[in-house]
């Protein structure tokens, strides 16, 4: 898998988490098939631009803890804005570090086909006729 698909995996899955929930960099990428590449999901996510439709602010560290982005950015703003604007709860502790509880808002699927979302039965039922 090139650079590009790898990208477009990350986004595909990303667009699965439903709203209101979240997974981490790593869940992501054991989906793909990757699973030594969670800090590449982080970076394909980094990449992307901030008119996108990809719910980006759904993918978050494996200990619920939303990332910093480094000094003097303010991606982590706009991530817990995000988040709690889909009902997700963001907690800040005593250092500041922003995280979420993954008992209440984790969403980890065993597989993609177990993540997707249902067909619908109307289409069953109009192929049946």
């Amino acid at each position: 898998m090139d650079a590009a698909e790898f990208h477009a995996e990350v986004y595909r899955i990303a667009a699965l988490i439903p709203v209101g929930k979240v997974t981490s960099y790593g869940h992501v990428a054991k989906l793909i098939g990757m699973p030594n590449y969670s800090r590449h999901v982080g970076q394909a996510l980094k990449f992307l631009p901030e008119d996108t439709d990809v719910p980006w602010q759904r993918v978050i560290s494996s200990s619920g803890a939303i990332s910093s982005r480094g000094p003097g950015t303010d991606g982590a703003r706009r991530q817990r804005e995000a988040l709690e604007a889909e009902g997700v709860e963001v907690s800040e502790g005593r250092g500041g570090e922003l995280k979420v509880d993954l008992r209440t808002y984790g969403w980890f699927p065993a597989s993609i086909e177990a993540a997707a979302p249902e067909e619908d039965d109307e289409e069953d039922e109009n192929d049946a006729q």
